[in-house]
């Protein structure tokens, strides 16, 4: 294993795409601490250092950010506008025509989808940092605190500075963009699979240092243990796959044959990735929302709905919170699923090109048994993702860790996801270069 990495350095073009990888992390790093104008940095960390942080949806966006959220910084935004914006062009896919015809027309077409991804995003960008600026004027933006500091995060807030702060976090979102394609074209990897990594690691110090501190040596070990096994667990599964066998006939294109070679279709255990955490964490908060633009006045009794929004779906340590997060992950990992791969678009590319399952007509009863290979293998999937998304709220529930426990949810996922996929990268650059590469 040292050996192999000890290669990667020892190649040029290897050492260089990894040294600008990292250069380009640290700039965004660095970019994830600079405040924005007009932000009260003093009042921020204060508020940051008594205040257990928020939760629910700002939760989620804040740990993408690596804690720029929360301090309001330029690059405060992170990755969601453009994580949001792809989700979005990608389910426009089934209900626009014309971007259905875009993702089939190859290379040109990508590229017309990824400019309009990009238009999006900053349309998003625009959005939130209004939202995001308006709630840290109001000083709502760390929950409902007594912390005086929390009630001044900027020090001014004329119309002007906060079209400032707007226009700074929306160029810091395009920046963010322009960063992650370098990494693309340039550096190793993903670049903005990379730049999500790289914002969830940075919370996994802070977080554990919390918990040792507030609960402990003994819990800091046994949270440490859990994290070990929940990897292992996640790594399996990511590289779990049912691999349906496909053999192409022979066929003659003129003087030459093709075809005659056996194949497979893997199909994953996971196939929906984050994704439906992210859509199960974002409908669950919308009644949160709700219940905070409708608290009641001084004076006024809160009306019952209220109560039992905050009561129920407000915190993450009720049972009823975790049952509903549960189902909503498995409906929409089906729902992503059936979205992201059309077994009858499959089938009939087998078709066209003289393919078939050993045993199975070509055509729709290709597409069926596909259909039913995909549902039963998604309900295990969808199960383990509901599991893994349980584990920061029975921490919450149990140790009292707060919702960025740092093994459970969206990040232990992306961590292990985009470091699996990294690792393989550089593992095929290493094998083109006739290297025993970092796999065994």
């Amino acid at each position: 294993m040292f050996s192999a990495i000890a290669r990667v350095f020892r190649t040029p073009d290897l050492r260089r795409k990894i040294a600008f990888t990292l250069a380009i992390i640290a700039l965004y790093r660095f970019g994830a601490h600079v405040p924005a104008p007009f932000v009260d940095f003093p009042n921020v960390q204060e508020c940051l250092r008594q205040s257990s942080g928020t939760e629910g949806l700002l939760s989620l966006v804040n740990l993408f950010s690596g804690g720029a959220l929360l301090q309001l910084s330029i690059f405060a935004l992170g990755v969601m506008p453009y994580i949001t914006a792809t989700i979005i062009v990608q389910l426009l896919r089934v209900v626009i025509p014309h971007f259905e015809t875009l993702y089939k027309e190859g290379q040109a077409g990508q590229a017309k989808l990824t400019q309009y991804t990009r238009y999006l995003t900053i349309a998003l960008a625009l959005l939130q940092s209004t939202t995001l600026v308006t709630v840290a004027r109001s000083g709502a933006l760390f929950g409902t605190t007594n912390i005086p500091e929390c009630d001044q995060l900027l020090t001014n807030d004329v119309w002007w500075a906060q079209l400032l702060m707007i226009i700074t976090m929306t160029a810091g979102t395009g920046l963010i963009m322009w960063f992650a394609e370098l990494v693309t074209e340039r550096g190793i990897g993903n670049g903005m699979s990379l730049l999500i990594f790289t914002s969830i690691a940075a919370q996994f110090p802070v977080s554990m240092w919390a918990i040792w501190q507030s609960k402990g040596f003994e819990v800091f070990l046994l949270v440490l243990a859990v994290g070990v096994v929940v990897v292992g667990l996640v790594v399996f599964v990511e590289q779990s796959q049912r691999r349906i066998p496909v053999q192409y006939a022979k066929r003659m294109v003129g003087r030459r044959t093709y075809g005659g070679t056996n194949t497979y279709i893997p199909i994953k255990v996971n196939m929906a990735g984050v994704v439906p955490v992210i859509f199960a964490s974002s409908l669950l908060y919308i009644p949160a929302l709700i219940a905070q633009f409708n608290q009641p006045q001084a004076g006024q009794d809160v009306p019952g709905w209220v109560t039992w929004i905050n009561l129920y779906l407000v915190k993450g340590d009720h049972p009823l919170y975790m049952i509903l997060y549960f189902l909503l992950i498995v409906g929409f990992t089906y729902f992503y699923v059936a979205i992201t791969f059309n077994p009858v678009e499959v089938a009939d590319n087998m078709k066209k090109y003289g393919g078939f399952i050993p045993g199975i007509r070509a055509g729709r009863p290709t597409a069926e048994y596909l259909d039913y290979v995909l549902t039963r293998i998604t309900l295990p999937g969808s199960i383990y993702l509901g599991l893994i998304a349980l584990l920061p709220l029975i921490a919450l529930a149990t140790v009292g860790a707060n919702q960025n426990f740092p093994f459970g949810g969206a990040s232990i996922l992306i961590i292990v996801g985009v470091g699996l996929e990294t690792v393989k990268q550089i593992d095929a650059q290493l094998q083109q270069r006739h290297y025993e590469g970092l796999l065994r």
